[in-house]
């Protein structure tokens, strides 16, 4: 009994006051929380303020548990003294409980926004008193307003966790971070972590599967890796529930190793492995197009007694799709039915999807029937899947058609919907009808997102109409808000593009202004849809095909300002356009460029770097391009090795026995291609080094590999020019022989030179050979080959 003593000491010193205390010391005797809850009630009855609460309840509280708590705030006298409860209960571990913490959600939501008011009043009173607030208090405030559709409010009241002295917690963190993800503001949810981490708050295994989760719908696979990778740097085990996603994503991100590795971690740490990270592993595989592994691994799960449902045939069927084998999906799907599965709306859109690929529109109708038939109701993603069938079949009105029985059977259009009509329209060439579903779109109240944009630019590009193309690429740039970009760019801090917009947000939250940081997110998410690289890349080809470089080259310093980075379609792109117009200068600098910012060059790339090269007769430097493109995409050590004695041949002068290494690697690779060695050849006829030229031609014959028409074309004028007859006409045969037909100064040049250094029996048949080949040589030979011919 001597916390009654302690306790009729606290109590206020009134007439009253012996009575209290006989009550305390009543109930006290009374087992149960039952009991305990009503001594709660009588302390928050009867002790008139923050300060005297206090301590009271700390000499009960060795006596109290969890339950008695939460029974005292369910029938707590006022909302003021249920929220001083709940706070002073927070600070004591064994006394929280998520029943509580529910129960108080329950009253800010019950009587909002008094409740919220009421609650910030109390903590004021708490405040006034020197009394600090625990973190755990402000979690539940936090996700009442979160829950109340005040997500603004959420992260405001985690603002001002300082001002009542609440240092926030991982619990608090983790409610914040919930909040966020959940709103896709991934990149302020990544800065309050940093902001976590910075303050000594240790995350924990729900903080990873929050940002996880959250990363993965931004799209941001590799950064969800590597936040996956610092979780278990810092021995931190993953839930299962992880472990699923991590599985997928590894699959995805094409880390099949890495995914049986952590697969096997599960198995260690005794994780047991569920349906749902089976079928997580399945799809992974699937997606990435290596079925057959998917099926090896299935055999394994069935040994440990997985059993294939829906969604595990659904994964296989798509993946079957997926990799052209349609014969077996097809197959695959019959056996599940004789096993009395049956499909659901989503297996049903994969086999509409798959037939509609193979070209099969008819059939995959017939499936959607038979799914409405059978009572199941396609969502707005079946509908757009053979909304899509019926546009790439070139069955436009069919397709229109459909996306009116949409909303007919309670479900509605939606952006994927527009931007699949406006595709097709724009395919066929309809231009004006795909800009009316555009039009029609903002009415509906549906936003165009960036794939819609993408595909009307397109469709602009290719009809010519660059002036429009660029007007929606402005429309598209400048949103809903066309002051908003002024505005930040502009301002004190200006923020110009995305690595300026994340170093503002993180440098707001560092400084403890989330509010501030998520305010300025909330006004950029609402301003409109913001041009992405492929919408700049649809632009630059479009302005590089119309001849108009100067303005392709000003989109790519705007998309650079505007915070994207060029990937290689956009290098490519411009450097293609480059070419067409022999603006080599710019064309190399841009190469440059591209190097100098890491975007690894494609093939296409390099050779029309190396025809640049070669018309500014640099050949040589093209052919040391080429050996250190391949040194770089060769990993293992006897081919560096074979590129180490080609560079080494060259670079002695011996360029045939460099080719010959390199034609025996190929060979030896079983990936031969044509293209470095013709347009070296073709660089070697334009500086007049036609024996080195004939040596590669010669060397493709020797491997079986065909050299180009033009290539062709080009040795037997440089051949025919040096004098070196036999071995043009060697070449014109050849390309008979493939089938080449060549444009008139080519045969006529070599027929006139025959005639005239007395090969007219080489010449003859020639002519003979030609007529065989398809020539029409009453159009095709000139007067003056005709006289030497036949006179």
């Amino acid at each position: 009994m001597r916390w009654a003593t302690g306790i009729a000491f606290l109590l206020p010193r009134s007439g009253g006051g012996r009575h209290q205390c006989q009550h305390l010391l009543s109930s006290a005797s009374l087992p149960g929380d039952l009991s305990l809850s009503e001594d709660i009630l009588y302390i928050l009855e009867t002790v008139p303020s923050a300060a005297a609460i206090e301590p009271s309840l700390n000499t009960l509280a060795p006596l109290l548990s969890a339950s008695s708590v939460s029974l005292a705030l369910s029938s707590a006298p006022s909302l003021s003294s249920a929220f001083l409860l709940f706070a002073w209960s927070s600070h004591h571990r064994a006394l929280r409980s998520f029943a509580a913490h529910n129960l108080v959600i329950s009253f800010l939501l019950r009587d909002s926004p008094s409740s919220f008011s009421s609650f910030w009043s109390s903590l004021s009173d708490l405040r006034s008193s020197s009394i600090p607030v625990h973190p755990y208090a402000f979690s539940a405030l936090i996700s009442a307003y979160n829950a109340a559709g005040f997500p603004e409010k959420a992260v405001e009241a985690f603002n001002r966790m300082p001002e009542f002295a609440s240092r926030p917690n991982t619990f608090t963190y983790n409610t914040l971070l919930s909040i966020l993800a959940g709103k896709g503001m991934i990149l302020l949810a990544m800065s309050v972590y940093n902001q976590m981490i910075k303050s000594d708050c240790l995350p924990n295994s729900s903080t990873y599967t929050i940002l996880i989760h959250g990363l993965c719908k931004a799209g941001k696979i590799d950064d969800a890796l590597r936040l996956f990778d610092e979780m278990l740097r810092r021995g931190i085990a993953p839930k299962t529930t992880l472990y699923t996603v991590i599985l997928s994503l590894l699959c995805c991100a094409n880390r099949i190793d890495d995914a049986i590795r952590q697969l096997q971690s599960m198995k260690e740490n005794n994780s047991r492995l569920d349906e749902v990270a089976c079928n997580a592993l399945l799809s992974g595989l699937c997606q990435i197009g290596r079925i057959d592994q998917a099926f090896e691994l299935l055999k394994l799960f069935q040994v440990d007694g997985f059993v294939l449902g829906l969604n595990g045939y659904s994964c296989l069927i798509d993946g079957l799709f997926r990799t052209r084998r349609f014969e077996e999906a097809c197959e695959f799907y019959h056996e599940m039915l004789k096993n009395n599965i049956r499909p659901d709306c989503v297996l049903y859109t994969i086999m509409i999807r798959g037939h509609a690929d193979a070209g099969r529109i008819e059939e995959a109708c017939e499936f959607f029937n038979e799914m409405t038939n059978g009572g199941l109701v396609p969502d707005t993603y079946c509908y757009n899947t053979l909304i899509k069938g019926l546009c790439d079949a070139g069955l436009l009105d069919r397709a229109r058609s459909l996306k009116l029985e949409i909303s007919q059977n309670g479900c509605f259009p939606d952006s994927a919907t527009y931007s699949i009509l406006i595709c097709g329209l724009c395919k066929e060439g309809l231009i004006y009808e795909a800009q009316q579903i555009f039009d029609e779109m903002g009415k509906a109240g549906c936003f165009p997102t960036v794939m819609t944009f993408n595909s009307l630019i397109s469709g602009l590009c290719k009809a010519g109409k660059m002036e429009e193309a660029q007007l929606l690429f402005y429309k598209m740039e400048m949103g809903t808000n066309p002051y908003l970009f002024f505005r930040l760019s502009q301002g004190p801090e200006p923020v110009h593009d995305i690595s300026s917009l994340q170093e503002r947000i993180r440098d707001l939250c560092l400084s403890g202004d989330v509010l501030k940081a998520y305010k300025l997110l909330c006004a950029i998410i609402s301003s409109g849809v913001a041009p992405d690289v492929v919408t700049y890349n649809i632009l630059i080809n479009g302005m590089c095909k119309a001849g108009k470089i100067k303005q392709a080259l000003k989109l790519l310093e705007d998309l650079q300002t505007k915070g994207h980075f060029p990937d290689a379609i956009t290098y490519g792109t411009l450097i293609d356009g480059l070419s067409r117009v022999h603006r080599d200068k710019d064309v190399s600098e841009v190469f440059e460029q591209m190097l100098k910012n890491g975007c690894k060059p494609t093939v296409s790339i390099y050779n029309t770097q190396m025809r640049t090269l070669t018309r500014r007769r640099q050949t040589s430097k093209a052919v040391l391009l080429w050996l250190d493109y391949i040194s770089q995409e060769k990993t293992n050590s006897e081919e560096a090795e074979t590129i180490w004695i080609a560079r080494k041949h060259f670079e002695e002068g011996s360029l045939m026995e460099a080719v010959r290494t390199l034609l025996v690697l190929e060979r030896n690779q079983g990936c031969a291609n044509s293209s470095p060695y013709t347009i070296w050849l073709i660089g070697l006829c334009q500086e007049w080094r036609t024996d080195e030229a004939l040596g590669i031609f010669t060397l493709l014959r020797e491997f079986e590999i065909e050299a180009t028409p033009p290539s062709c074309a080009l040795l037997i004028n440089y051949l025919c020019r040096a004098g070196k007859l036999g071995s043009a006409l060697d070449v014109m045969l050849y390309s008979l022989r493939k089938g080449f037909l060549f444009m008139k100064p080519v045969g006529n040049r070599l027929l006139r030179r025959l005639c005239l250094h007395n090969k007219m029996k080489d010449a003859q048949e020639l002519v003979h050979r030609m007529h065989l080949a398809g020539y029409d040589l009453d159009l095709y030979l000139r007067k003056s080959t005709k006289a030497l011919l036949y006179t």
